[in-house]
């Protein structure tokens, strides 16, 4: 063994105290996400997709518009939500075109408004109210809230997922019911 090749497995044996609180981490991240997938109606194959074409459609609005928009992209079974603000009509068609310019995006449905960006008060709310619908939906009997993902933006709140007529029903009512909810948009795809 060269000196080189024991300095490197020294310095190797000296991270593992360091990195050992990171391994129970990885093995209850690995699971909680495979848990995920395997109670997802979608593919696994549609799923690990629907997290990339978030990041491409995110990243070629920005390219493209820059600062000048404040949006949320959210996919679910390659149907693209669009949320947010952006700065003017012809703005909003074009970040519509652009969504729908990515590989493998079935359809877009663009849901921002015309206003300047939100203020982070605004976002913080709305983080508050997908995180209630959610918890609301967990309670609820007869609905997975694993079938269900949930989206809000300016107190309107987006339900997207593969459901049954009946959950779309069910889901749709507590979401309306949430404090904080002003309207209920529902982007769902049914299976009934």
């Amino acid at each position: 063994m060269t000196k080189t090749q024991r300095r490197s497995l020294i310095a190797l044996f000296s991270l593992v105290p360091v990195l050992s609180g990171c391994i129970p981490a990885l093995i209850v991240g690995g699971a909680t996400a495979g848990y995920m997938v395997v109670e997802d109606r979608r593919t696994s194959g549609v799923y690990v997709e629907d997290q990339g074409l978030e990041f491409k459609v995110s990243s070629r609005i920005k390219d493209k518009h820059s600062d000048n928009v404040h949006i949320t992209v959210t996919s679910f079974n390659r149907v693209v939500l669009l949320t947010g603000e952006v700065p003017s009509e012809e703005v909003k068609a074009s970040v519509t075109e652009v969504a729908k310019s990515v590989e493998n995006v079935r359809s877009v449905q663009n849901e921002t408004i015309v206003a300047g960006a939100s203020a982070l008060s605004a976002r913080a709310n709305d983080s508050y109210l997908t995180s209630k619908v959610k918890s609301r939906l967990v309670g609820t009997k007869g609905i997975s809230a694993d079938h269900i993902k949930v989206v809000s933006e300016n107190n309107v709140v987006f339900l997207m997922g593969l459901v049954t007529h009946r959950e779309a029903d069910v889901a749709g009512e507590v979401a309306r019911q949430t404090s904080g909810a002003i309207k209920v948009v529902k982007v769902f795809e049914y299976i009934d």
